[in-house]
């Protein structure tokens, strides 16, 4: 078969597994920090409020709007660029006082002084119930969607085998969530479907690489538990530099022109990517070899068929 990496022999990846590991751990521990003292940023979906896009003849000077929106009822909005430097979106947290048609009404009247030919394109409103619902959803699908991966690679892997990719797939989330909190980027559902597309990429390569080193546990009679983990992934480096390099170019390209709306969801994916495949190697198959992983563990179970105690009768 046609490979466009091919290795020769067997490469030490695990020669540096012990301080990556600790890099790891260092990162996870710092995301949790972040996430226990900054929290993350949550958008409009989850937090409620409204949404306006607004279109202007010339680029828009993002600090002057900020200055004009000074009224109670603006009070605390979000100014940007929506895709092109003509194209403004603003974001208006909920007021009690204030339903959101006076407050698009009071953006209105202060971008007008600016440009009185500015176009107002859309206008989006999410209540703080909705938003809360779609908070609370989201993380019970995240946790749900983990509970059944566990299931999964439960039934089909040795137990250290799948403490190992259940510990990769909690590391990649936690890493991915910390850089939104410790950047306070704003999360919204598209970054939430960004998260749950993480699991599955990690989680993918890390079966790949499990079934290769339960293969070569098999195979290979004469390897140590590290030797047949280090020529599985070698064996499967092509597939995952390829995999990898695809999926790259798909979504830096999101990212750089996909625009503002999946500008989180290309983040995610961005982030997922990078830390998924190294945790595969660093993170799933170091753990599972520091759990005592062995040739012993691989091999099927006998099962006694009935009567096999007995003594064979004479004829």
């Amino acid at each position: 078969m046609f490979q466009i990496l091919n290795i020769k022999g067997s490469v030490n990846f695990l020669r540096h597994a012990v301080p990556i590991s600790l890099l790891s751990l260092v990162l996870v521990l710092s995301s949790l920090g972040s996430l226990a003292i900054k929290g993350i940023n949550w958008g409009l979906d989850f937090t409620g409020g409204t949404v306006v896009e607004l279109e202007f003849n010339n680029p828009a000077d993002l600090n002057a709007i900020r200055a004009g929106l000074t009224s109670e009822a603006s009070a605390g909005a979000v100014v940007q660029n929506f895709g092109s430097s003509r194209d403004i979106l603003i974001r208006l947290p909920v007021k009690e006082d204030y339903k959101s048609d006076l407050q698009v009404a009071d953006v209105m009247d202060a971008v007008t002084k600016l440009d009185p030919s500015v176009i107002q394109k859309r206008v989006e409103f999410v209540g703080p119930q909705v938003g809360k619902e779609l908070a609370e959803q989201g993380g019970l699908a995240v946790i749900v969607a983990l509970i059944c991966i566990l299931m999964y690679v439960s039934f089909r892997f040795e137990w250290r085998l799948a403490l190992g990719s259940v510990a990769a797939l909690g590391h990649d989330v936690i890493i991915t969530l910390g850089v939104f909190s410790v950047f306070q980027l704003e999360f919204d559902l598209t970054v939430l479907a960004g998260l749950l597309t993480v699991v599955g990429y990690s989680l993918n390569d890390t079966i790949v690489v499990f079934d290769r080193i339960r293969e070569n546990f098999l195979k290979l009679r004469k390897g140590t538990p590290k030797e047949v983990v280090n020529t599985s992934i070698t064996q499967t480096m092509s597939r995952t530099i390829i995999t990898t390099a695809t999926t790259l170019v798909v979504v830096i390209a999101l990212f750089l022109k996909g625009g503002t709306m999946i500008h989180g969801f290309a983040t995610a994916l961005l982030m997922g990517i990078f830390v998924g495949t190294f945790s595969s190697i660093y993170v799933a198959s170091f753990l599972a070899i520091r759990l005592g992983i062995n040739r012993e563990h691989m091999m099927p179970v006998e099962i006694e068929k009935e009567g096999a105690d007995q003594d064979t009768l004479m004829p």
